[in-house]
């Protein structure tokens, strides 16, 4: 995987983990965790958008985030790490029991760069596999797949079209005014 510009240190890194943690035990107990932004050093306190996916063992856990830059990074991933835990609606909310097994992986975005669209061949053309998340939009509906799902999903049409679905569109829909976005992560886990 790419990585943004930030490039966080190896204790920034496990900082970061330890807030998507800390957020997630307080949604536990009922909580919500206070993140004092002004303790945390300079570049955690950059706004940037963050996805928090969670695993337990090799399943899919919850996975949420934010597209736009919103707020202060440690913000960001402790606001992410409780709702990927406990609001993401295809799960039921993580349990005690779970959380001692629980992996956590953070993905930092890199501003989104516009992508030509005219035709999907275009945007076939410049996507970039194991590197692209990628962002599509038309009309009310949206949707992206970070990075990540290269891994499941390695070919370009593949990965393209199945994001369609995920944004409510048919797998051969296409037209003018889709808006496709590319953007890179860093990776925390």
């Amino acid at each position: 995987m790419s990585s943004n510009e930030a490039g966080y240190t190896p204790a920034q890194r496990r900082e970061l983990l330890a807030v998507a943690r800390a957020s997630i035990e307080a949604g536990l107990r009922g909580e919500r965790l206070a993140v004092k932004t002004a303790d945390y050093p300079p570049a955690l306190r950059e706004p940037h958008a963050t996805f928090v996916t969670l695993h337990v063992g090799t399943a899919l856990r919850g996975c949420v985030g934010s597209l736009e830059t919103r707020r202060p990074l440690v913000e960001d991933v402790a606001h992410n790490a409780r709702a990927a835990a406990f609001e993401d609606t295809r799960f039921a909310p993580l349990t005690p029991v779970e959380f001692g097994r629980l992996q956590i992986h953070i993905s930092v975005l890199g501003a989104p760069e516009s992508l030509p669209s005219g035709s999907e061949a275009d945007v076939l053309r410049q996507l970039r596999p194991g590197v692209d998340g990628l962002i599509l939009e038309e009309g009310m509906h949206r949707g992206t797949f970070l990075p990540a799902v290269w891994d499941e999903l390695p070919a370009p049409r593949d990965f393209l079209r199945q994001l369609k679905r995920k944004a409510g569109l048919p797998v051969e829909y296409w037209s003018r005014t889709i808006r496709v976005r590319r953007y890179t992560v860093e990776s925390i886990a």
